[in-house]
């Protein structure tokens, strides 16, 4: 087993950036570039989303993580862009994503996710913290946020790809 190595902020978004960045190119055949970046106590997603994004559909994908190191991540797609990927990962255009229902974008965004948190994971596993991820869910809706409870460290970055915001909430909580 590797020497465990510190969890860092730039640990945290170097292997998120990795992560989504890999999966959007190989799944979508979309580049991103990660914009902004806060702490617990700096911004909330609903700020780094920006005002027009807060309050518009989201369609937000939840993975954890279990183990030596304990963790969320959210990734939030507005529902047009969560659209626009389904439309690309599954082959279908925009009057076909309109036919079908909610749940077929719900598994789109939550399998990019799961493929997101799987590569985070595996990073971690590699820097000496083995984990597993849990199932994924979907949360939709406008307005919210997510408030992490106090012993969890923060972690939010929003990408850009093509136009389109993603941002990625990540909760992490060491085992003591």
């Amino acid at each position: 087993m590797p020497a465990t190595q510190v969890i860092t902020e730039s640990l945290i978004r170097e292997n998120m950036h990795r992560a989504i960045a890999d999966v959007l190119i190989t799944m979508l055949g979309r580049s991103c570039e990660i914009t902004t970046a806060a702490t617990q106590g700096t911004l909330l997603a609903s700020q780094i989303r920006g005002t027009d994004e807060a309050s518009s559909p989201q369609v937000v994908g939840t993975v954890g993580f279990i183990g030596d190191i304990n963790g969320l991540i959210y990734l939030y797609f507005p529902l047009r862009f969560a659209e626009i990927c389904t439309g690309q990962l599954l082959g279908l255009d925009a009057g076909e994503i309109a036919l079908a229902s909610d749940e077929v974008v719900n598994d789109a965004v939550g399998e990019l996710t799961n493929m997101s948190v799987g590569s985070f994971k595996n990073k971690l596993c590699d820097a000496g913290y083995p984990c597993m991820l849990t199932i994924p869910s979907i949360l939709r809706g406008a307005n919210f946020c997510v408030e992490p409870i106090s012993s969890a460290q923060r972690y939010i970055y929003s990408f850009d790809s093509n136009g389109h915001r993603i941002v990625a909430d990540i909760l992490v909580k060491s085992v003591d």
